[in-house]
């Protein structure tokens, strides 16, 4: 990342990604029976959408880049919180559809890691250390919904 600008572009592309993909895949469980799993979906992309709208926040008083969708570089072909949308299966199991959320938390903790790793400019730092933390609670979380499924316990559900 060569700029704060550069970095806040990267954050809402990938954001605004992740919350329309978990969302989608919300639709998908909900549609097929599985509230558990569609509701933890449902929060994943709310995360993604406070995510995003704090990057917005931040670029608010920017001269922010235009940057068009096939102009990101991305560590693989699509930005790194786009969970796989076969995930929307509705005959995908509960585990398999949790590890394709934790997959797509991982990638996503793993690119603003690199960021935060490869970046000597003290507030693309600042802002990656941020968003490290909060892509760290995602994962944490879903490696404990994926521990309750595995222990036959109930999945935790927000009221």
């Amino acid at each position: 990342m060569n700029s704060v600008e550069e970095f806040l572009a990267y954050a809402i592309h990938l954001e605004k990604e992740a919350a329309d993909r978990f969302g989608e895949l919300a639709d998908a469980m909900e549609s097929a029976g599985n509230r558990e799993v569609g509701q933890l979906f449902r929060r994943l992309s709310h995360y993604s959408t406070l995510h995003l709208a704090d990057a917005r926040a931040r670029s608010g008083f920017r001269e922010m880049p235009e940057v068009d969708p096939e102009d990101f570089v991305w560590p693989d072909l699509e930005s790194p919180e786009r969970a796989a949308i076969w995930a929307a299966d509705p005959l995908i199991g509960r585990e398999e559809s949790l590890e394709i959320a934790l997959a797509a938390e991982q990638a996503g903790l793993g690119f603003y890691q690199s960021v935060l790793d490869s970046t000597d400019d003290p507030e693309i730092m600042a802002l990656a250390k941020e968003f490290v933390k909060e892509e760290d609670e995602h994962v944490a979380e879903l490696k404990k919904w994926i521990a309750a499924h595995q222990s036959g316990g109930l999945l935790p559900v927000d009221h």
